[in-house]
């Protein structure tokens, strides 16, 4: 219902005539779904063209007809038309664009992009970002986690949309973590403005963001810390281990289960990345005050600090 009514007022306010504003602002105002909606439809209208000819087509006209203007005929035709046309642009033009590109990674995988405009990804493993080869100042992390190294242009700042919330630099270098109910960001250099037409969050260097179960929050971070997977290494303070796990598992492609009681656990510390599971947990469990138990090709964390198994 919501989408045949966004499709609805797309078609009335893109008349001419059209002069029921203050409709549409109740309209827009009733639901925020209701100026997502609208605003989706409307950014389908760039791809209108590919679809509806820049010149509509007059419908055929009777012999006895005296005809009319073509414009005429296209508002004839009216809603009908013009919603299929937005309904195709938006399935064809928004989500199988050509130019949108998907990049993803296995747990324990990493990969580096250069774009043309200068800046680099680095993709650790479990990931899958949307990049556009039409616009290298755009980027979507869907799942996963990237360290941006941007290069600055204040005239077309390089955006990245996590969820709902969008990240831009001010020059800068950074690394967003994207889990299930949880988003992180820590800023190493430069600046980035969380949600710059909301909130407008400015994160300098040594500043992150979390938005997870606890609400949105900023706090410090150490420049060095963050995207230091990229040097081998996991660096925390004070953080859960079940965020330790999740970054464990991503990193070394492991699966990490932990017991309820080690789940409230925090730590506080430097991890060195292993590849070699085993021999990773003899040296991290302990340092988290845990023991880590193999399970198949799974790993266990549980309290006590035993001999790993």
């Amino acid at each position: 219902m919501m989408n045949e009514e966004a499709l609805a007022w797309v078609i009335h306010t893109r008349d001419p005539a059209f002069a029921d504003w203050e409709g549409f602002t109740a309209w827009l105002e009733r639901d925020a779904a209701n100026a997502a909606a609208y605003d989706m439809l409307m950014a389908a209208d760039a791809d209108m063209d590919a679809i509806i000819p820049a010149e509509p087509v007059a419908m055929p006209i009777a012999a006895n007809d005296a005809g009319e203007p073509r414009r005429a005929a296209w508002r004839w035709i009216g809603g009908g038309a013009i919603a299929a046309a937005l309904v195709a642009a938006v399935s064809v033009g928004m989500l199988n664009r050509a130019d949108i590109y998907t990049v993803t990674t296995r747990p324990g995988e990493t990969r580096s992009i250069a774009l043309d405009d200068g800046t680099q990804i680095d993709v650790n493993g479990g990931t899958t970002i949307r990049l556009d080869r039409n616009d290298t100042r755009f980027a979507a992390l869907d799942a996963g986690e990237a360290a941006f190294t941007v290069r600055h242009d204040a005239a077309n700042p390089f955006r990245v949309t996590v969820g709902d919330a969008v990240f831009e630099d001010a020059g800068t270098v950074f690394n967003i973590v994207h889990g299930t109910g949880a988003t992180r960001i820590g800023v190493s250099e430069g600046k980035v403005i969380y949600n710059p037409q909301a909130e407008a969050i400015s994160l300098p260097a040594g500043r992150g963001l979390a938005d997870d179960a606890q609400g949105l929050r900023v706090m410090d971070v150490a420049p060095v810390a963050v995207a230091s997977w990229r040097t081998g290494r996991l660096v925390y303070a004070n953080a859960p281990v079940t965020q330790v796990s999740e970054d464990i598992a991503r990193s070394l492609g492991i699966t990490v289960h932990f017991t309820p009681q080690a789940a409230t656990t925090r730590f506080t510390g430097t991890i060195r990345l292993d590849k070699d599971a085993a021999r990773f947990f003899a040296g991290a469990a302990p340092l988290m005050g845990l023991t880590a138990v193999r399970q198949g090709k799974d790993w266990l964390l549980k309290e006590g600090n035993g001999p790993q198994s």
